[in-house]
Parts: structure tokens; C-alpha cells; sequence
């Protein structure tokens, strides 16, 4: 007997733009940058072959899973007005593991470039979410 095949609908409402979640990508890679200056030192980060530069990655992970589950999205996403909601548009919080999961994929660079016509990418597709700008998020209030 062949298994079922679960296809998450697409959202219903607006996704933000690829633009605006780079740019929260940027933010959320600088802070997490000059996290790991403040712990190992400028002169550490950038000495060939230090450990400080290979950290930065997984701080990111853990900020942004973190901040994700937490308060709906990373520093990034938040200073530039964004916010990841369940694709189906009932607000909740994000499952711990899922939002992990999420953000180990956006690391991992490819399924973010892998995006269907709705605008959510495998990482979101695993996750179950949508990221949103904040009038979009208002919306969903209501």
C-alpha cells in the first residue's frame, strides 16, 4: 500500500520579499560576527585558519533557531520587519526542533535558493512556515 503524500498548502496570505530576508540575513551574520570578535578577539578572527571565523556559523544557527521559536524571528528578521509565521496562518509558536531544523537548512545555503512560486523555500517547506512582513503579520491578527 503506498504511504500518503503530505504536501503543505500554499500560505493563503503575501510572503516577503527575497530582497528584505537577505538583508535580515546580512544583519543577523554581522551581529553574529561581532559576537564572536567580542568572545575571541579581532586579532583571533582574522588569523589564518583560527576557529573564531568557523564559529560564526554556528552562533548564527543558534540565534536565529533560537530567536525563531522564541519571538518569531532572528534579530535580523525583526529590525527589518519581518517574521516567520506557520504556513497556515494560524499564529503559534514554532516547534523547537522545527525551527532548529529550519535554520541548519538555511546554513546550509541551498534550500533557501530552492523556493516555489509562493516564495517559501525547502527550509520553510520543512518547517511548516512562511516569513511575513510585519503589515502582512497584522493581517493575520485580525
Amino acid at each position: 500500500m503506498p504511504s500518503p503524500t503530505y504536501r503543505t498548502p500554499a500560505p493563503t496570505f503575501e510572503t516577503a520579499s527575497w530582497g528584505r530576508r537577505i538583508l535580515a540575513l546580512l544583519v543577523d551574520w554581522l551581529i553574529c560576527t561581532l559576537a564572536v570578535v567580542a568572545v575571541f578577539g579581532l586579532e583571533e578572527y582574522t588569523t589564518t585558519g583560527s576557529v573564531a571565523s568557523v564559529v560564526v556559523l554556528p552562533v548564527y544557527v543558534v540565534e536565529s533557531a533560537l530567536l525563531t521559536w522564541l519571538a518569531g524571528g532572528s534579530v535580523g528578521k525583526l529590525l527589518t520587519g519581518l517574521c516567520v509565521v506557520p504556513a497556515d496562518g494560524r499564529l503559534r509558536r514554532l516547534n523547537p526542533v522545527k525551527a532548529f531544523g529550519r535554520q541548519v537548512l538555511v546554513a546550509l545555503v541551498v534550500p533557501p535558493l530552492v523556493f516555489r512560486s509562493d516564495g517559501r523555500g525547502l527550509h520553510d517547506l520543512f518547517a511548516g512556515t512562511s516569513t511575513v512582513t510585519f503589515a502582512t503579520l497584522r493581517t493575520l491578527v485580525k
